[in-house]
């Protein structure tokens, strides 16, 4: 599988591309690949991380077609959205992307993730909520390793909130798939 997840600096892009890719690696003995992309600006400039998983050897580390695209900002759709395999899975946080009716794929779905975050009371784990959801809708790598390679990734002291964060996003995507919405 071909994951993009695109966004800006500052919403925890690439920590969630690397719990995904550890997560795969280590706790499920996949394969996995990851490349960063950053734009020139510390905070708040265009970011993405790109992960390929799969069981077999990759020959292509680089992702070419995402089956599954994340996108946490409107400049990262406007500038990824394209990319989405045809029968791929978007992904958006809903309060910062919009995307019109007309261009959404079969598979779309949207979370508050960032209003999740608000709400716990610590709006930087709003990467952590993005990434129980994508576990809840996308089967490729287990929850149960998600949580291994959180606990592995976050800073000490903080687990407790970050898995608080991941199921919140899990069981968001839970209920949006019982209800049958997208």
């Amino acid at each position: 599988m071909e994951i993009k997840i695109g966004g800006f600096g500052g919403q925890g892009v690439v920590m969630a591309g690397t719990i995904l890719g550890k997560a795969a690696a280590l706790y499920e003995e996949k394969e996995a690949t990851l490349s960063r992309i950053f734009g020139p600006e510390a905070r708040g400039g265009a970011c993405s991380v790109q992960l390929v998983v799969q069981d077999a050897r990759i020959n292509y580390p680089f992702v070419t077609r995402p089956d599954l695209l994340v996108v946490m900002s409107q400049a990262a759709y406007i500038k990824y959205g394209s990319e989405l395999a045809g029968s791929g899975t978007l992904i958006i946080e809903e309060d910062l992307v919009q995307v019109p009716p007309e261009d959404r794929p079969n598979k779309f779905y949207g979370i508050p993730a960032t209003r999740i975050a608000e709400e716990m009371g610590r709006k930087i784990v709003l990467n952590i909520v993005m990434v129980g959801f994508i576990a809840s809708l996308v089967d490729v790598i287990s929850p149960d390793s998600i949580r291994e390679a959180i606990m592995a990734s976050v800073p000490k002291g903080t687990e407790g909130k970050n898995i608080l964060a991941f199921e919140r996003g899990y069981d968001y995507g839970r209920e949006l798939l019982q209800k049958g919405d997208g």
